[in-house]
């Protein structure tokens, strides 16, 4: 699986633990079972961190989100924000741009150029201040 996959596939993950009571390790598992996922260490890191440390991403995306509370950003949004920032913060490996391009990229799959253009913009605000 390229990397590009996997982080869409994280990015599943991650969408789905919003919705879900169930722990990370048993929506891995889940995920096994229903689609075949297979899930490689870059998955599981960015998976079970984005949820170790969601408290201090959210707050980022907050402090960044001039105007808009967190509850009011689509959970499509919320969910690629949060992978993108943990990769940023966490995965020193992967250059910050690719980190804010795949996400933009992802938003323009998953949600719409609205998104795709609010996630840029609180990516960008980050990558300024960093």
């Amino acid at each position: 699986m390229t990397r590009k996959m996997a982080r869409e596939e994280a990015f599943i993950l991650i969408f789905e633990k919003i919705f879900s009571k169930e722990s990370v390790e048993e929506i891995l598992d889940l995920a096994h079972e229903t689609r075949d996922l297979v899930a490689d260490d870059y998955i599981k890191a960015v998976f079970s961190g984005v949820y170790e440390n969601v408290e201090e991403l959210d707050g980022i995306i907050s402090e960044n989100a001039v105007g808009w509370k967190i509850d009011r950003i689509s959970k499509t949004a919320l969910s690629i924000l949060r992978l993108a920032l943990f990769e940023i913060k966490f995965m020193d490996e992967i250059p910050l741009a690719v980190s804010i391009n795949e996400a933009v990229e992802i938003c323009k799959k998953y949600a719409t150029e609205a998104d795709a253009s609010f996630v840029n913009g609180i990516l960008s605000t980050v990558a300024k201040k960093i």
